[in-house]
């Protein structure tokens, strides 16, 4: 049963909403990431964007992002068509490697680093 005092009722029955995003001088030129570090609880997802360089053991983190599990349920849905998109366009992405970029110069052998 559709709760009557809902303002969004009938909100998307054919109506197209336009949001206008600002994007600020300094966020329009964006941060390189070759390394994304995922983490969450019952609340939310962690995404935290670093990089890394050959040969150095040590990543700095240049963006946090905070999400519920709705919307990064949402995000991966968007990659995922976003990538359809781009490999029909470009052709397969190609991922060599083992799981956990353990071939990238400076990773150890099985990806990850211990603290």
């Amino acid at each position: 049963m559709e709760n009557e005092n809902n303002p969004l009722k009938g909100a998307n029955k054919g109506q197209q909403h336009q949001i206008n995003i600002e994007l600020g001088e300094k966020e329009a030129e964006g941060i390189y990431s070759n390394l994304a570090i995922i983490s969450h609880s019952n609340a939310e997802f962690i995404i935290d964007f670093t990089r890394i360089l050959p040969g150095v053991p040590k990543a700095k983190v240049f963006s946090r992002i905070i999400m519920s599990p709705s919307h990064a349920k949402l995000l991966i849905r968007a990659l995922n068509e976003n990538i359809k998109k781009f490999e029909n366009q470009f052709g397969e992405i190609k991922i060599d490697g083992t799981p956990g970029m353990g071939n990238f110069p400076g990773f150890p052998p099985g990806g990850s680093f211990t603290n």
